[in-house]
């Protein structure tokens, strides 16, 4: 008979803890962040854009 209460006890302590556990379809994650820097004494933004930022980005 105890063995069955105590039973019992266990499995409604699992059922309402189930109920309470908080799930997530995504967890919370923070995006990595990439910061460059160039530098090109004397050349036009045009210049950098083309030659220097597009190449790097892609």
């Amino acid at each position: 008979m105890f063995a069955t209460v105590l039973s019992l006890l266990i499995v409604l302590i699992g059922a309402v803890s189930f109920n309470r556990l908080t799930v997530r379809e995504y967890p919370k994650i923070d995006e990595p962040v990439v910061t460059v820097s160039v530098r090109y004494p004397g050349a036009s933004a045009e210049v950098i854009e083309s030659q220097v930022s597009k190449p790097l980005e892609d």
